[in-house]
């Protein structure tokens, strides 16, 4: 099951207790059904459970039937269809709509008045038209529309909500989106799916952990890197003191500290530092090491 099906799965685990908000979510599910027409009404979904909500909730709101529904046992894409000019006249009533007469579609907002009214019809919105991105992928959520008015108009009301959505055209639709995190998370809640919207939160914080945990790694080897670069640095430098005039002309300290290298050769600074006889401080190896390379220059040149 995809992310978005288990989302609207989840939110279809609640059917409207009150006959207002079935009749809002059905108003969201019809603006944002495939066709909403004088001639025909067609929704098609993938979604197991709005299939198994769509005929319960028409017949508590509308009294009507589909005339079309999917057979038994096919899965995927499904259309459920209503053709009788009848029943479509009573549905669009019921909106206050005149079939005769509608050319576009915009939201009566008289059908919105409650904060629980608003909240059913974005449900009944995301579960004919909407999807939202498997987290692990990357954050969308969208509601798409065949109807740009209604597109603006809940993205009034979306603002009206508390969100933040953006809006954009896809061909012959018009979308409303989200891509920050937390906007998609508060959505879900507030749509009744807070178990999807904690699933991208624990994916968020998973994923967190991933980069920290690569940029740590990052720095480990990077560290390392240079480590071994001023190692085989410090280690060329003493063989062209060898080859040349010799260890045993260096003063003695830097003596001690060329063949400290030279048995301790992946050692980092701290290390040797800790290895001299006796044990000095980290800058005061860092600055024999340099003395060493000083004495080498010269000579590299010669040669």
């Amino acid at each position: 099951m995809s992310f978005s099906s288990q989302a609207k799965t989840e939110i279809c685990r609640e059917f409207p207790a009150k006959k207002c908000c079935a009749v809002a979510e059905s108003y969201g599910i019809l603006l944002y059904a495939n066709t909403f027409s004088a001639s025909l009404i067609r929704v098609i979904t993938e979604s197991d459970a709005l299939c198994a909500r769509l005929p319960k909730l028409f017949r508590r709101v509308f009294g009507a039937s589909f005339d079309v529904v999917p057979g038994e046992g096919k899965t995927g894409k499904r259309s459920f269809r209503i053709t009788d000019p009848e029943k479509i006249g009573r549905i669009f009533a019921a909106f206050g709509y005149d079939p005769a007469r509608t050319v576009s579609h915009h939201i009566n907002l008289g059908m919105l008045e409650g904060d629980c009214d608003k909240v059913a019809f974005l449900r009944g919105a995301f579960l004919a038209g909407g999807s939202v991105t498997d987290p692990s992928r990357r954050y969308h959520l969208e509601l798409v529309t065949g109807h740009a008015s209604v597109c603006r108009e809940v993205h009034a009301l979306l603002l009206e909500m508390g969100f933040d959505p953006h809006d954009s055209r896809r061909g012959a639709n018009s979308i409303t989106y989200f891509k920050k995190r937390s906007a998609i998370e508060d959505i879900l809640t507030t749509m009744g799916a807070p178990v999807s919207a904690m699933e991208i939160m624990q994916t968020s914080v998973e994923k967190d952990m991933a980069n920290a945990m690569n940029r740590l790694t990052n720095c480990d080897m990077a560290n390392a890197d240079k480590v071994t670069d001023a190692a085989f640095a410090q280690l060329e430098a003493i063989r062209s003191i060898e080859r040349g005039p010799g260890l045993d002309t260096l003063p003695p300290v830097l003596q001690d500290t060329a063949l400290l290298r030279i048995a301790n050769p992946s050692c980092s600074l701290s290390d040797l530092a800790q290895l001299a006889s006796p044990p000095v401080t980290k800058s005061c190896m860092n600055h024999r090491l340099r003395k060493l390379l000083e004495y080498a220059v010269p000579l590299r040149e010669e040669s």
